[in-house]
């Protein structure tokens, strides 16, 4: 808290030499001669020692509560920034884990996918191979007959 300037009160203590002289004459007023160590300074007159001390303090004070005042309003921006953080490093793990399940299970249906074409063409070329062994060996059967029947024939008369 900031606390008001005390206002000065003039301290006069100076030790007043009067000399009076009487005459018949008019009255003459007193004539006041001041002793010069007795003469207030300006500094004294105006308390400028204290007043210094006082808005030292008042300063000093004022700055701790501005350093304070500074911390509280830096609270939210940093909390701010902390939750940030927070909720970045939160959208990067679930990014980071829906893509790996993504990957699982793209992996699963690939897998699934090349067991189906692999199963499909052995399937395929061993019904290819089915036809194709039925295909030659009606081809080479009524060949094996003939030789087989030559052979036969030829032993027999011999």
């Amino acid at each position: 808290s900031v606390a008001p300037l005390p206002t000065p009160t003039p301290t006069m203590t100076p030790s007043i030499i009067a000399t009076i002289t009487k005459t018949s004459q008019a009255p003459i007023p007193p004539t006041l001669i001041l002793s010069a160590q007795n003469l207030p300074t300006f500094a004294s007159v105006f308390r400028f020692e204290d007043r210094l001390k006082s808005l030292e303090v008042n300063f000093f004070e004022f700055r701790q509560t501005d350093l304070f005042a500074e911390a509280i309003f830096a609270i939210p921006g940093i909390v701010d920034q902390y939750m940030n953080q927070q909720m970045n490093e939160a959208v990067r793990v679930a990014v980071q884990i829906h893509t790996d399940r993504l990957c699982d299970s793209y992996q699963r249906e690939n897998d699934e996918f090349l067991r189906t074409i692999d199963e499909n063409m052995k399937r395929i070329i061993k019904e290819q191979v089915k036809g194709q062994v039925q295909e030659q060996v009606s081809r080479i059967l009524p060949r094996i007959e003939q030789s087989v029947n030559a052979q036969l024939e030829a032993e027999i008369l011999t």
